[in-house]
């Protein structure tokens, strides 16, 4: 009777705790995609939607070519988080991403827990994902994703020309208003990319931006030295030393061309990521050289403080010559 009652109880446990970690490799459940054979399709975690087995690693493999890029979006995410904590991901159930940049794998980011990831892009035609167990739990069904091979950087907006690995046009005659974003947004843009957005409209007409959101990473002045990466801002096909170039984490601000013609760019180095930047446009009528641009928080706030420095400055000043 003893030796029934304890083997129920061991069922139950079972039932209801996630087993104990233990670190090694499972069974083999690598996968290997290609674009010559696969545009795109869907990948999940082992047993899905069933709970994955514990102690086991998969890796996902990406394979382009040329100027293809790989975008993986989740559709589902559910891995065990032990004692509830997925702060850091330390010894817990997870999904890494790997880049290929520079002749290195660097490891971009690692998910765990239940919040569904945002999308993920490579910088280059491969990716690498990769999926960790050290427990199981029937409450963790693990995760699925759809992947996308591509080469429009995930920009759904304006007309993409051919003559810029990354660049897209945008005509009032087309479309008087309308939204542009960073690449893969909402998710982290890819490293080491360049990407323009060129706004023509007609001779008596000026384009008028809102950026909703921007998270791109970096410090003013947003220069190479500060290795930042940045949004930059001209009038011409060459750099407009008028409009400094924006970074950083900033509230909702406007920009506006003096000219028919306006070009936006933006640019990432290989080091740090960012959520980037979601903006509207819209063609407005106006003469050539009369625009404002409207500023960000954190310009018009050192503009504030360098006056006001100035002002007392000049109070002290006149004091000093008036004793």
């Amino acid at each position: 009777m003893m030796i029934k009652l304890t083997l129920i109880a061991i069922i139950l446990v079972g039932e209801t705790f996630a087993s104990e970690p233990r670190r090694g490799r499972g069974s083999s459940c690598d996968v290997a995609i290609s674009s010559d054979t696969s545009r795109n399709g869907t990948i999940t975690s082992p047993s899905y939607p069933s709970p994955y087995p514990a102690k086991t690693t998969c890796t996902y493999e990406f394979q382009g070519r040329g100027k293809e890029r790989v975008q993986v979006v989740f559709q589902d995410f559910s891995l065990y988080i032990p004692n509830g904590n997925s702060k850091n991901c330390d010894n817990s159930d997870s999904l890494s991403i790997f880049i290929h940049i520079d002749g290195r794998i660097e490891k971009i980011d690692k998910f765990c827990g239940t919040n569904l990831p945002k999308p993920v892009m490579s910088n280059g035609p491969r990716l690498k994902l990769e999926f960790e167990s050290f427990y199981t739990s029937r409450y963790s069904r693990g995760f699925k994703a759809t992947y996308a091979f591509m080469e429009n950087f995930g920009i759904k907006t304006g007309s993409q020309l051919s003559t810029y690995p990354c660049a897209f046009e945008f005509n009032s005659n087309e479309s008087r208003d309308g939204h542009f974003s960073s690449p893969n947004y909402p998710g982290l843009y890819p490293r080491d990319t360049e990407c323009h957005y060129f706004f023509n409209g007609n001779m008596s007409e000026r384009i008028r931006l809102h950026f909703n959101y921007f998270d791109v990473e970096g410090v003013l002045p947003c220069e190479a030295v500060s290795a930042s990466d940045y949004v930059e801002f001209s009038n011409y096909i060459s750099r407009d030393r008028k409009f400094s170039r924006y970074c950083g984490q900033l509230k909702e601000f406007d920009v506006e061309s003096d000219r028919h013609f306006f070009r936006v760019t933006f640019r990432s180095n290989d080091r740090l990521d960012g959520t980037g930047f979601n903006a509207t446009y819209r063609f407005v009528v106006g003469k050539e050289g009369n625009s404002k641009k409207t500023t960000n928080n954190i310009n018009s706030s050192t503009w504030e403080k360098g006056t006001c420095l100035l002002v007392l400055f000049c109070i002290i000043s006149m004091t000093k010559i008036t004793t």
